[in-house]
């Protein structure tokens, strides 16, 4: 990974001494990079297509993403890159709908993914007093070495219209044996280990995680699945899916047209919703929380760093001496918005200048940097010490993969945060 983003530096720096470009990668025709047109315009897209297979192999991608228009980007997905990125901006919070146990993974992981479910494998029943739905949900894209730490299932629910809001009884009001007053439901999340050969019965299923909710709000209820996307995805158990099951009242206790209404509580599946416009962010979610294995970096904000960072820096250096520059890279200019969800593009830097002798303090130079500089001053056989990036802080990204899967990935040394002789 390393060497990849050197690779990458590397480019991005030799682009900029050579042509002065402010973006990633200039336009094929205008052949910013061709230096006095040495290039033939073969070479240039030569140079083109490996420059972007470098860098689609450092997002740990094989082939560009051609996601279709009708993709669907999770809002829940939006909120963390959000969260993750919000640079000391803290008016930016975790997501409501965000459970005490996903935070945790989510501070542990630098790969997030979210999956939605195969519609055409299905299976919806109703018995009396409950409904089950089973779901399918593809982990194949997920790679070997990539470690599932922690896994939520979401499943959004609706107010069941007539029910009692919060504000006409008491939230925490209940019976004697603890449930809550008022409508309820009891939404229960089981992993299928396989289908009983007489049909007509439930599958063989265990019992992963349980809410007891209520009738009067709207809002995601995530669930822990942990133990199941664990077992799928380090290869220990085979993925039969899920059954989400909701046990509703005795349809005695409520009127008929009450009843039919708490069966469309949970947005479970497109056929038991007329309201097919919010279904592609209402349908359940799968969300996989992991590590690629690549340093330690996790997901997080940079304030701390780049605060330290600032405190180094100094007002006032010499025009010529070792400092960092801007370099924006933009990734519109390969067309990478069309599955990059966000950012747009991202502030990379890049260092240059020169190391005299003597080496000020300012610029941040090891005790190797200054013999080294030292020796050159008496013997110019020796070169001096080099203008490189000594602090490299990771950056967000939130995109689509080549199977239309939203991912949001911490990548690390991809931004130059301090700059030095070395």
């Amino acid at each position: 990974m390393v060497a990849v983003v050197r690779s990458l530096m590397v480019l991005l720096l030799a682009q900029v001494l050579l042509e002065g470009a402010t973006g990633l990668i200039p336009e094929v025709g205008r052949r910013k990079y061709s230096e006095s047109g040495k290039q033939t315009p073969q070479q240039s897209e030569s140079f083109l297509k490996e420059f972007e297979l470098r860098l689609l192999n450092m997002f740990g991608l094989r082939r560009r993403p051609t996601p279709s228009k009708e993709a669907v980007v999770p809002q829940y997905m939006v909120d963390l890159y959000r969260m993750h990125s919000a640079n000391g901006d803290h008016s930016t919070k975790r997501p409501k709908s965000m459970g005490k146990h996903a935070e945790r993974a989510a501070s542990k992981a630098n790969t997030i993914r979210s999956f939605h479910h195969e519609e055409s494998m299905e299976a919806l029943a109703r018995l009396k007093g409950k409904t089950t739905q089973e779901f399918y949900f593809n982990l194949t894209s997920i790679p070997d070495e990539e470690l599932i730490t922690s896994a939520e299932l979401r499943i959004y629910r609706d107010q069941v219209m007539g029910a009692a809001t919060p504000n006409n009884s008491s939230r925490n009001s209940s019976t004697s044996d603890g449930v809550p007053a008022g409508g309820f439901h009891r939404i229960n999340i089981y992993e299928i280990f396989g289908v009983p050969a007489n049909q007509g019965r439930e599958p063989l299923a265990r019992l992963l995680d349980t809410r007891l909710v209520q009738d009067s709000l709207s809002r995601w209820e995530s669930f822990d699945v942990s133990p199941a996307v664990s077992q799928w995805t380090s290869g220990n158990g085979h993925n039969h899916g899920f059954m989400v099951e909701v046990l509703h009242p005795e349809e005695g206790e409520v009127d008929g047209e009450h009843a039919k209404r708490r069966s469309r509580h949970v947005r479970m599946s497109r056929s038991l919703h007329q309201d097919q416009d919010s279904w592609p962010q209402a349908r359940p979610l799968l969300v996989t929380y992991g590590h690629d294995g690549r340093g330690d970096s996790v997901l997080h904000t940079r304030e701390k760093r780049q605060a330290a960072l600032r405190k180094q820096r100094r007002k006032h250096q010499h025009k010529a001496s070792c400092k960092r520059h801007a370099l924006y890279v933009d990734f519109s200019d390969v067309g990478w918005n069309e599955w990059i969800v966000a950012p747009p593009g991202y502030h990379a830097f890049y260092c240059h200048g020169e190391c005299p002798f003597p080496l000020a303090d300012h610029l941040n130079s090891t005790n190797h940097a200054i013999v080294q500089t030292l020796v050159n001053s008496v013997n110019s056989n020796i070169p001096r010490a080099c203008c490189v990036p000594t602090d490299l802080s990771p950056i967000s990204l939130l995109y689509l993969d080549e199977y239309e899967k939203v991912i949001l990935k911490n990548y690390q040394d991809m931004v130059v945060e301090g700059c030095g002789c070395r």
